[in-house]
């Protein structure tokens, strides 16, 4: 065996490449956590969708009472969903190209303990560092997203409070 491969695996069989590498493992899996929340996130999004599909579908079949303050409830939601999906689908495409990047550093560190080359050190940084990019992008992104999550809650409740409004000025009459 020649000495170029004995030093190889000498540098695989040590635990400083595993050591290395745990810095861009949390990272990973910080990743990986947020795509989780934030694919669950999305699939909120779809199901509140499908539910304002339902709403309009009643109001046209005139199911519903306050059919042109419902349809302009409805418009102004879906909108805001509209918008909410978007962000959430950027947030998961930069979590997606961070967690790319931390695994290629991880892959970059374990090359460079492998094989010694100072040359490139700076490589698995910068990798990491790009990541932590993609990480902050998809965190304000996601803190953006929040903030429309808000106004839908919002505009929710006032329609809510509205239709109570509504409700307890027709029982008036009728007393």
């Amino acid at each position: 065996m020649a000495l170029q491969d004995k030093e190889l695996l000498e540098a695989l069989a040590s635990t400083k490449i595993l050591t290395s590498m745990i810095t861009p493992a949390v990272l990973i899996s910080a990743a990986g956590t947020l795509i989780f929340s934030t694919s669950n996130r999305l699939g909120r999004i779809f199901d509140r969708v499908n539910s304002l599909k339902g709403e309009l579908e009643a109001v046209l079949a005139g199911k519903l009472s306050h059919a042109d303050e419902r349809l302009a409830v409805i418009r102004t939601q879906v909108e805001i969903q509209h918008i909410r999906a978007g962000l959430m689908q950027k947030a998961l495409s930069a979590l997606y190209t961070a967690t790319a990047f931390f695994i290629a550093a991880s892959l970059a560190i374990a090359f460079n303990v492998a094989y010694g080359s100072s040359a490139t050190s700076w490589i698995p940084t910068a990798l990491a560092l790009a990541g932590g990019l993609f990480l902050f992008a998809a965190s304000a992104l996601l803190l953006y997203e929040s903030r429309y999550n808000l106004t839908f809650i919002n505009r929710h409740i006032r329609f809510i409070k509205y239709l109570e409004d509504r409700h307890e000025e027709e029982r008036g009459k009728h007393t």
